[in-house]
């Protein structure tokens, strides 16, 4: 990429975020997670650490993370809840002014002619491994698949597929009528295979959403920022193309904040998902990478030879809306009641369904307005909705 492109791709992303009151912009600086200054210069290094940007693990502020100048090990990130947002970034989404999809084509609508619903004996349910349910398997699922068959009268089968691409695909040919998809796959899905999403699930604290965390082993002392990710000697992994903050977020984001252009000032090596990403820079096969900030949680908690005090984290964006659950366009207008009903008209505190996923409820979402940042990062880095890109 020229010098010329690249500082109009900024200006194009300066320009898109300057119309949103949180999301992007807030991705630089304040309770954004961004680089804005902090309240105190008390950034001593941790002992033995050999980074002073390093700080004291006690000095983490969720309102004023100061990332220009310092870093932290993940832990007292985690401790904080700082992994997800909060009501306040749940309602800036929701009242937005969006009155067009900033890329791509908007929700289809259901078809009039009504021999087009779709109406199946057995309902099918397929999610990913991606931003919103890392290592959940079908019993965990079964308290709404309960609900489902009781506001609709149809059972649910369930569908594990092993990647962003599959998941889109099964919609597209019919093989899943609902979906949890990721929060960067979601825009595929709804031009690609005609997803509706319609909702995203809330923590009983009111947590909402997740970050990109920019993260590295907590021992590399010569990695303290973005900037340092545009190093030869640095390894850096993404996630998977579609992956909202595995890939697209910090293509855009790095770029416009840090003017580190992922594919040009390092190479971009996939891992194949964010729990790849977080294991690989553990054992040392990748030096950095940007991950999901609730995958990586799900991913240390889940896994005995992790901690996290193995990881530091050099920035944190703006929260981002976790991966929807969206139906397919065309169902029965009474089966889509039932399914929104399913999720949105229950309580599953106690289930088992709450303990995997952290939500006790779900609210509405609305693609236009909770999708508008994605829709502009997208845009920013050239995405086309295509089966070839999601598959790339």
């Amino acid at each position: 990429m020229s010098e010329k492109h690249s500082a109009r791709r900024r200006r194009f992303l300066k320009c898109s975020a300057a119309a949103v009151a949180t999301g992007l912009a807030g991705c630089a600086g304040g309770t954004g997670g961004g680089g804005g200054e902090s309240g105190s210069n008390d950034v001593s290094g941790a002992s033995g650490s050999g980074d002073p940007l390093l700080a004291e693990s006690g000095s983490f502020d969720p309102a004023e993370p100061g990332w220009e100048e310092r870093n932290y090990l993940s832990g007292p990130l985690i401790e904080s809840g700082y992994e997800r947002g909060g009501q306040s970034d749940l309602e800036n989404m929701s009242n937005r002014e969006v009155e067009e999809v900033p890329h791509g084509d908007p929700v289809r609508e259901a078809p009039e002619d009504e021999s087009e619903y779709l109406d199946p004996d057995t309902l099918i349910f397929t999610e990913s491994p991606s931003e919103d349910v890392e290592g959940r398997y079908e019993e965990d699922f079964q308290a709404v698949f309960d609900r489902i068959e009781e506001e609709t009268g149809k059972p649910v089968e369930y569908n594990r597929v092993n990647s962003y691409a599959a998941s889109v695909e099964a919609m597209r040919s019919e093989r899943a009528h609902i979906a949890n998809f990721s929060t960067g796959t979601t825009c595929f899905a709804v031009n690609l295979c005609g997803a509706v999403p319609f909702a995203a699930g809330v923590a009983p604290d009111g947590a909402f959403g997740y970050r990109l965390f920019a993260t590295t082993r907590a021992d590399a002392s010569g990695i303290r920022s973005v900037e340092d990710f545009a190093d030869d000697d640095v390894r850096m992994a993404h996630a998977e193309p579609a992956s909202n903050s595995g890939h697209q977020a910090p293509s855009a984001l790095f770029d416009q904040y840090f003017d580190v252009t992922a594919g040009e000032d390092y190479e971009i090596n996939f891992s194949g998902g964010h729990s790849q990403t977080t294991r690989g820079i553990a054992a040392g096969d990748y030096d950095a990478g940007p991950i999901c900030s609730t995958c990586f949680k799900d991913t240390v908690e889940g896994d005995s030879n992790l901690s996290y005090d193995q990881f530091k984290v050099v920035w944190a964006s703006a929260p981002f809306p976790n991966g929807p659950i969206a139906y397919r366009y065309n169902l029965h207008p009474d089966i889509v009641e039932g399914i929104e009903a399913a999720w949105l008209d229950s309580d599953f505190a106690g289930t088992t369904y709450a303990e995997r996923t952290g939500y006790d409820e779900y609210v509405p979402i609305e693609y236009r307005r909770h999708w508008y940042d994605i829709m502009v990062i997208q845009r920013y880095n050239g995405v086309e909705y295509t089966q070839s890109t999601l598959s790339e």
